[in-house]
């Protein structure tokens, strides 16, 4: 696999990816739509390939995306993710990883376990996918019985920066959908100025608010 990663990489790409990649793992500059490909392509091999060692950033992504497309019992694989959340150390591979493990549209409970279990770690990385897990499986029409203990556990002060950006992501959808509840913790809230205002913001970029509604939540800044 990674002879064919180096072929398909691409230094515009690989510039780019830089800039908004703050990663540890050298990047190629290999598309997405490639990556997911490879992975799909090679995942009779998922064994040995998550053996083995990573040197790059898209062989970390290939190993993440991997994972949405395994058929294993739902405790097997979680070993698998919990294994990969452990070598994470930036937002993409946080985001496109988590919203692409279908397996958890299947298992509500234990995935919101698993996601508290993440949010409630030290890692700020771990943190952000389980807020992320909430965000994708969780944040929609038919999930209000999880919205209470969502809400709850968004509702406090945030320290690290991918952290906050992702709960401010999460409030802003969630206020589409549950707009009541989302404004009653935000006019009475724990939440760090930072996270608190950024969601804010983030409510007023989205085109399903109305002008009116963005006037008064542009008031309610910090």
């Amino acid at each position: 696999m990674l002879n064919e990663l180096i072929l398909l990489k691409n230094n515009d790409y690989k510039q780019f990816s830089e800039k908004i990649i703050n990663t540890k793992y050298e990047i190629l500059g290999v598309k997405m739509e490639y990556l997911k490909k490879i992975a799909k392509n090679n995942i009779n091999d998922y064994k040995s390939y998550f053996s083995h060692k990573h040197q790059y950033y898209e062989e970390y992504m290939i190993h993440g995306l991997m994972l949405g497309y395994l058929k294993l019992p739902f405790d097997e694989l979680n070993n698998y993710i919990d294994q990969y959340i452990n070598s994470i150390d930036c937002w993409s591979m946080v985001d496109s990883i988590a919203s692409n493990l279908k397996i958890y549209k299947n298992h509500r409970e234990e995935t919101f376990i698993k996601a508290k279990e993440y949010i409630n770690s030290n890692q700020e990385f771990k943190k952000r996918f389980g807020y992320c897990i909430l965000l994708s499986y969780y944040i929609n029409t038919n999930d209000k019985p999880y919205l209470n203990d969502i809400l709850n556990l968004c509702n406090k002060e945030h320290h690290e920066y991918y952290v906050q950006m992702m709960v401010a992501w999460l409030l802003s959808v969630a206020y589409v959908y549950f707009k009541d509840e989302v404004l009653k913790l935000l006019i009475n809230n724990q939440l760090d100025n930072f996270t608190y205002n950024k969601t804010l913001s983030k409510i007023c970029d989205s085109y399903r608010i109305t002008k009116e509604e963005k006037q008064i939540i542009k008031s309610m800044r910090r």
